[in-house]
C-alpha cells in the first residue's frame, strides 16, 4: 500500500466528501526531513465533521486520524480543511 493510500484509508474516519492528497516529496530532496525518510505531503478534504470547529480543531482531528503516520512516515503536512458549506 502507498503512504497515500494509506493516508486516504485512516482519514475516512472523517467522512470526507471530498480528499485531494499530493505527495511533494520530491521537491524537497535534501532537506533535513527527507533524509529521515518523511514525506512532504499536501492535503485538502471536506467534511461535515468540520462544522462548528476552528482551524487548529480541525487539523488536530486529521493529525488523531493519521496517529503514528505522523512521526515517521509524514514528515510535513499542508492542510487546507473546510466543511462543504465553505466551499
Amino acid at each position: 500500500m502507498t503512504q497515500i493510500e494509506l493516508i486516504r484509508e485512516r482519514l475516512a474516519v472523517l467522512s470526507p466528501q471530498t480528499l485531494e492528497i499530493r505527495d511533494d516529496s520530491a521537491q524537497h530532496a535534501g532537506h533535513a526531513g527527507a533524509a529521515g525518510g518523511g514525506g512532504h505531503y499536501w492535503l485538502t478534504i471536506v467534511s461535515e465533521q468540520f462544522a462548528g470547529k476552528p482551524a487548529i480543531a480541525r487539523h488536530r482531528m486529521i493529525y488523531s486520524a493519521l496517529g503514528e503516520l505522523m512521526r515517521g512516515p509524514i514528515h510535513a503536512l499542508s492542510i487546507q480543511a473546510f466543511t462543504p458549506e465553505e466551499l
